[in-house]
């Protein structure tokens, strides 16, 4: 631990991984972790799954009944932090996770193998939420930037380790065996939540549930995520207008309701709070644009599938990195600075990648969209620590922070949903040219960006 000019302490990596928090950083990396890796793992043996299980009809169900189910459960985390407290709620969740995982494992149809990922889903949607809502009663303030830039790491490793780890059992023919290795993984952090955290502190008390915010935002993320499915024309612009309408009844309902999920402060004239969860929203839809970028890779560069895999993935190192760099940062005026220049890095380095798109791409031009594509994870990486921190310390009221804070997973899980099915709609657009298809994702995405830098700099006026 470190001292500022004027006193202000300051946490340091070894403080956070030494022996007095090494276990709390476990469980909250861990549980987020496991939430990321297994959305990718899916994704890459989900095909050799089909081929020894049937169920091809319900392909896309797969990710649709494990997103909404994330979606309700990250809504429901203060709910059951409040009455069972840090190491209930981690149990519960792991226990889940866990139990979803083993019945995926299991699964002789696909009709039980999405049951068990409808499960896993639950479970995962808590951990993913837990892992932001925990850290300020388990880790000191000092702490949170470096604590929130570990736990915000994990989606960018499981985007890196998930592909990998997939493809390798599903190369094998061993698909069973992915599930099972995620399983054991989340029996073996859930056996050390007991130790890690403290027991018997509970947060505010428990309210009612909100129902019609959560119904409301269940319904837009099934939305969003067909229109990522659907095929091209009215019926996905039918779908993604559906979605946000059902968003924007929500932030009406949110804004009258004395039952919410969103904490009140959202909605005050002088808080910056909106402007900081709008940013976020804008950093989590750029994250997904990785998601064709193995696509672009094989029709444009002519990588074989592992090697695109791990073009995929540069976006995610170049998250990772930026962010355990960005966490060093203290004085106030720099961290300011870095919340508006993450999202204008994330546009150029997108817009950058839309330039380098060729067909025929040789070598050298995919080395470069490695590059550019690192730079552009580099801006959400960058920015999200100290958004995640300004969240956190953006009120001294204890229930409210609390809230607010619960509330982050639950933005940028929409978020996700809305950037996925969004980058399916501008790469069907580009149909059939891929060239096209990945300039209007790329260029598209740096725009949103773009956008980002603007709510950045009002949160920064209103701070």
């Amino acid at each position: 631990m470190t001292l500022l000019d004027d006193g202000t302490r300051v946490g340091t990596w070894r403080e956070l991984l030494g022996p007095g928090h090494i276990g709390t950083s476990v469980v909250l990396a861990g549980g987020v972790a496991l939430y990321a890796i297994n959305v990718y793992v899916t994704t890459s043996l989900l095909p050799t799954a089909v081929r020894d299980i049937g169920g091809e009809r319900f392909y896309a169900w797969n990710a649709t009944v494990f997103l909404i189910a994330s979606v309700i459960s990250s809504m429901l985390v203060s709910r059951i932090l409040a009455s069972r407290g840090a190491v209930g709620a981690y149990l519960t969740g792991f226990g889940a996770f866990t139990l979803g995982t083993v019945i995926c494992a299991a699964s002789p149809v696909m009709e039980l193998l999405l049951a068990g990922r409808a499960i896993q889903g639950l479970g995962g949607g808590l951990l993913a939420g837990l892992g932001f809502a925990v850290m300020r009663s388990a880790l000191p303030p000092h702490l949170w930037t470096r604590g929130a830039a570990l736990v915000s790491a994990m989606w960018g490793i499981g985007a890196f380790v998930g592909p990998a780890l997939g493809g390798l059992f599903a190369q094998i023919g061993a698909w069973r065996l992915a599930f099972g290795t995620l399983a054991a993984l989340a029996v073996a952090i859930a056996f050390i939540v007991p130790r890690a955290l403290p027991r018997g502190e509970h947060g505010v008390a428990a309210g009612p549930v909100p129902g019609i915010s959560l119904a409301l935002l269940t319904g837009a993320a099934a939305l969003i995520s067909l229109a990522g499915v659907l095929p091209r024309g009215a019926l996905t612009a039918l779908a993604v207008a559906g979605a946000l309408a059902l968003v924007a009844l929500f932030l009406l309902h949110e804004r009258r309701a004395e039952v919410r999920v969103l904490p009140a402060l959202t909605f005050s004239g002088g808080s910056p709070l909106k402007w900081i969860y709008l940013t976020i929203v804008v950093l989590a839809i750029g994250s997904t644009a990785e998601t064709f970028v193995p696509l672009f890779g094989q029709r444009l560069g002519g990588l074989a599938p592992v090697a695109a895999g791990f073009l995929g993935a540069a976006l995610s190192l170049g998250w990772s990195a930026a962010q355990f760099l960005s966490a060093n940062a203290v004085r106030p005026a720099a961290i300011r600075r870095i919340r508006v220049a993450g999202p204008a890095v994330l546009a150029t380095g997108l817009a950058l990648t839309g330039l380098l798109q060729a067909e025929n791409a040789g070598g050298l031009t995919m080395i470069l969209w490695v590059a550019t594509y690192m730079i552009a994870g580099a801006g959400i990486g960058m920015a999200f620590p100290h958004l995640a921190t300004a969240v956190m310390g953006s009120t001294d009221d204890q229930e409210e922070a609390g809230r607010a804070t619960t509330a982050i997973s639950t933005v940028q899980l929409i978020a996700s949903a809305f950037g996925s099915a969004l980058a399916g709609v501008l790469v069907n657009l580009g149909e059939p040219s891929t060239l096209r298809s990945a300039h209007y994702l790329l260029f598209g995405f740096a725009l949103i960006a773009v956008l980002g830098c603007l709510t950045a700099r009002a949160a920064r006026s209103r701070a």
